[in-house]
This record gives C-alpha cells, structure tokens and sequence, in this order.
C-alpha cells in the first residue's frame, strides 16, 4: 500500500503548454506547477496575460517561462522548439484556438476558411513536426484540446469543428505510430467552458438563451469550468495514463448524450 501512496505523477522534467496564457490554458500552467511540474508556456498577442500568468506561478514558488509564438509560423514554430532540444520535455499540450464567428456553411468566405484551417491545424502540425525529436528521446505524451462539436454537430460552429476534426486525426495517427517510442497522444473534446472564447464572444454569438439552451442540453444541466479541462490535461498527461493512447475524453457534462 505504502508503494501506491508514493507513486509520482510525472517524471522528471517540464511541460509544454501551447497557447498557455489563455483562460483555459492559464488554468492547466497552474495546475502543472501545483503539481511540481516546471512549465514553459506560448502566447500568441497578451504579453501582459504572460507576464502575470508567470508572475503567479513564480510566487507559488514553482518554474515557468514563456515565449511568444504564432503556430502558423513554421520558422517561429521551428526556433521555439529548437531552444528546447537540450530539455526534458514529457508532456505537450495544445490549448491553441482561432477566435472564430459562429456562421452558417453556406455563409463562409474562402478567406474565413482558409485562415482557420492554416492557423489551427496546420499550425498543429508544425508543433508535431518540430517536438517530435525532443519527446522521442525520452517518451512523454501530446493531449490537445478538441471540440465536443465532432460527437454531436452544432449548428454555425464549423470554424472550430473542421480543424479540430484534422488535429484529432493527427493524434490518432501519432497515437499508432509513435507508440514504439513511448509517445502517447490523446484528446480532450470540450463542451462549452466558461472561460477563453466563450467570455470573448458571450453577448455577442453567445446570448443568454442560447447559454441557459446549451445548460439544458447537458446531463449536468451547466457549463464546464475551467479547472475541469486542466484536471483531465493533467491525468491524460501524466504517470495514472501511462496506458492510454489513442483515445478522446469527453469532458461536456453529458452533451453527447
């Protein structure tokens, strides 16, 4: 009994958290330092949002960096994982997404679909291509953030369906391919959190009956919060999974029933 009281979650060295300064994505930093675990954390545009995220976990006396980065970018992609090659990274999240407009299909331009598309997943793949060398050497694993959209459709939310429905594939492939070296790579589909976009965009695509709809629409009659998301990044990330790969948590309060 004594053995499963001192297992440690996580192996020595840090996580990588991309897009860490957002609402959900603060929440997973912190809760990878509460855990011991030093993390280096992107930004895309808030250095302030960076500086106070660092700031509190610095004072919590834990380890964090940050760096700005744009996923799109493969040359900035590329440099921010280079700087890392002498780490020991076990543990990646994406916690990345475009600021989208809640549109009908027949309603996108090709600029809208394409800026999204470049952005979310082709930006997931530069991550792939470039931290694939640095988890290979020791294992570790990818958990990324997906949209409960792609088990049960809503309506004029395709901007954030469609690429995340590219990610998820990825994962997969990586989940099969990448197992040999340890590597695992599991999703999260997240129903409506109250934090990140759903704050930017409450009032405006989200109004109050379609809020108290999307409450009436889950077995738990509410939204997610949050911490929610960073307690399944922190169990799919860690030593409690080691055994799980390939796989979709569906963290939505009972939606896609």
């Amino acid at each position: 009994m004594d053995d499963l009281t001192k297992r440690k979650l996580f192996p020595e060295g840090s996580a990588v958290v991309i897009g860490g300064s957002g609402g959900i994505g603060s929440s997973i930093c912190k809760t990878f330092a509460a855990h011991g675990v030093p993390v280096i954390f992107s930004y895309h545009g808030n250095e302030t949002a960076a500086n106070n995220l660092k700031k509190e976990i610095l004072d919590y006396g834990g380890i964090a960096s940050s760096q700005r980065l744009s996923i799109n970018e493969k040359n900035e992609v590329e440099s921010f994982f280079k700087n890392l090659k002498d780490e020991r990274i076990h543990s990646i999240v994406n916690a990345t997404g475009s600021d989208i407009r809640m549109k009908w299909i027949n309603e996108l331009s090709y600029e809208e679909w394409d800026d999204v598309m470049r952005t979310d997943a082709d930006g997931f793949f530069n991550i792939i291509k470039n931290s694939l060398p640095i988890l290979r050497k020791f294992g570790g694993s990818y958990t990324t953030l997906s949209s409960i959209g792609l088990a049960r459709w809503p309506a004029k939310d395709v901007l954030s369906v469609a690429p995340k429905a590219a990610i998820d594939a990825l994962i997969n492939g990586i989940a099969k391919e990448e197992g040999r070296n340890n590597i695992r790579a599991n999703s999260i589909q997240l129903g409506i959190i109250e934090a990140g976009i759903f704050l930017r965009i409450k009032g405006k695509d989200y109004d109050d009956r379609y809020i108290e709809a999307a409450k009436n629409n889950t077995a738990l009659k509410k939204l997610g919060e949050a911490q929610d998301v960073a307690d399944a990044v922190i169990f799919l990330a860690s030593d409690r999974a080691k055994y799980i790969t390939g796989q979709t948590l569906y963290l939505d309060g009972g939606y896609r029933i």
